[in-house]
């Protein structure tokens, strides 16, 4: 048995205990029994249509089928997440039961409330991913270049544009909110889609509107190699990563592949460096940072597209021989969910959003994305544009 489908059977036998749990308690307190039929038939139907969701091609399906099981998840996680939070808080009125007293009812009516809240905070989700905010940061930087003191850079990441099936809506503000910044480069770290590169199509004409002094840099992510896909052969993967290739090229963006591009401010000049994809399993390793960066001029600051924020941890964090001054990523998402400056990632990852700094004051700043997966929703961790500002170390 695959794993999927076991922890899918043990998930369905858990909410069965959990709709049996509320259908009990709603027969119990209600007079007319039709209440308590009534919620367990819609709980069947729940069930069965979740079933179905989860059992639709996610690899092999269209966009339009993956849009679908994205709103069904959401749909489906907002209506028994609400349940979890009741029943846990209702568990916790009945404590006193134990020692012969009378539960504890105005924490069951908190948990009624609480649900509420939970489920309104789901759809809220929905709502604020299509929200942008920008963050400006200032990056001092040792040995900065007096020609690039004040160098502004724009970074996005993780768009996944496949989740908008086509729309290119939320995209064209991106792009116009980007323009409006008047930096002097933008950069893209990764995750421009979530199957294929075929995602790319309806945007490539939205994203070449990108206006900035220097261009746009970019980087592969995980989801831009078609690993979340089935093919029929290896040349259909290949045929699909130098789509890949050409839509970036057509946007007009400069797309590193383990390699650098130097920028010149007069005298001075810096090294954008781009490597593909490396990080931490299950994600696969493409990437060659010794490739990318054995021709650069060591006395040359560095800034490094990279997007998994293991990366840093695994090769650059306190390696003084590698000295990379700045290094710019993406791929946690800060899971989709970021309250109160706290987020669900900081268990999967040491780094997940924000400004990092090592004991040789090389930077790593990892942008919380502006796209989604799996689930078309963002509680907090609201789209980001980072707006950073080189400053140098005096």
């Amino acid at each position: 048995m695959r794993l999927p489908i076991l922890l899918m059977i043990i998930f369905l036998l858990l909410n069965g205990v959990v709709d049996y749990y509320l259908y009990k308690l709603i027969k119990y307190k209600g007079k007319n029994k039709i209440w308590a039929k009534s919620y367990a038939l819609f709980s069947i139907i729940v069930a069965i249509a979740i079933v179905g969701i989860i059992s639709l091609p996610r690899r092999t399906g269209s966009d339009d089928t993956l849009y679908f099981i994205m709103y069904g998840l959401v749909s489906y996680f907002s209506i028994y997440l609400p349940k979890y939070v009741y029943i846990i808080i209702d568990l916790i009125a009945k404590i006193p039961l134990l020692f012969r007293r009378k539960r504890w009812k105005y924490i069951s009516r908190l948990g009624i409330i609480v649900a509420i809240i939970a489920f309104i905070s789901m759809w809220w989700g929905v709502y604020n991913r299509n929200n942008i905010e920008e963050k400006y940061v200032d990056v001092e930087i040792i040995a900065l270049p007096k020609a690039f003191d004040g160098y502004r850079i724009a970074q996005i990441s993780d768009l996944h544009v496949g989740s908008y099936n086509k729309d290119t809506t939320f995209v064209a503000k991106l792009v116009e909110r980007l323009n409006l910044l008047n930096v002097d480069a933008v950069v893209f770290t990764g995750d421009i889609v979530n199957r294929n590169s075929a995602e790319l199509l309806p945007f490539v004409k939205t994203l070449s509107r990108i206006k900035t002094k220097d261009g746009v840099f970019s980087v592969l992510g995980n989801h831009d190699y078609g690993d979340y896909s089935d093919w029929e052969s290896d040349s259909a993967k290949q045929a699909n990563m130098q789509l890949m290739y050409d839509l970036q090229k057509q946007m007009n963006w400069r797309l590193l592949l383990n390699e650098y591009i130097t920028i010149f401010r007069d005298k001075d000049s810096i090294a954008v460096i781009g490597v593909e994809n490396l990080g931490d399993p299950p994600f696969k390793n493409y990437g060659s940072l010794e490739k990318a960066d054995s021709l650069i001029d060591r006395s040359i600051t560095k800034i490094l597209l990279s997007h998994n924020p293991a990366h840093w941890d695994q090769q650059i964090k306190d390696d003084k021989e590698i000295n990379i001054a700045l290094t710019l990523s993406g791929h946690t998402h800060a899971m989709q969910m970021e309250l109160f400056g706290i987020s669900p990632a900081v268990f999967r990852y040491k780094h997940w959003g924000g400004l990092y700094i090592d004991s040789l004051q090389q930077k790593l700043y990892v942008n919380t994305g502006v796209g989604t997966v799996a689930m078309p929703m963002r509680i907090g961790a609201t789209p980001e544009i980072t707006i950073l500002t080189l400053r140098a170390n005096k």
